[in-house]
């Protein structure tokens, strides 16, 4: 009996899976941050996350050589273009000749999640883009 409800839910789950019976739900450009960014730019946007600052954290490591940018500074992020950020997230930090420590996210973040990513850089900073 146990095996006969296995097979049965395993078998509902794949055709639900395979059927398109789920929906995505899509982070906000707020959750994004969060979750990809704060580890080296922090929860503020001050560029002194755990990863970038790990002493700051009581962690034993050394801290970063390059250190992140600070995404609430109005006088750093007006020299950047909006296109500048959008290269920067879809690309890597190599990509915008700053450091290689920052990866690529054009394969995990959709271009439409990148757009509100830039949107959401410029409130944390109060700045205005320039394309």
């Amino acid at each position: 009996m146990k095996k006969r409800a296995l097979l049965l839910t395993l078998s509902f789950l794949l055709a639900f899976v395979f059927t398109g019976g789920y929906q995505v739900l899509a982070a906000t450009a707020k959750e994004n941050y969060e979750w990809y960014c704060t580890q080296c730019h922090g929860l503020k946007g001050t560029g002194d996350g755990p990863n970038a600052r790990p002493s700051k954290y009581g962690i034993k490591q050394p801290d970063m050589s390059v250190t992140p940018r600070n995404h609430t500074s109005p006088k750093d992020m007006n020299k950047l273009s909006d296109e500048d950020i959008r290269l920067a997230i879809k690309d890597g930090g190599k990509a915008v000749s700053k450091s290689a420590l920052m990866p690529p996210f054009g394969k995990t973040l959709t271009e439409k999640e990148i757009d509100e990513l830039v949107k959401y850089l410029r409130k944390l900073c109060k700045c205005k883009g320039k394309e």
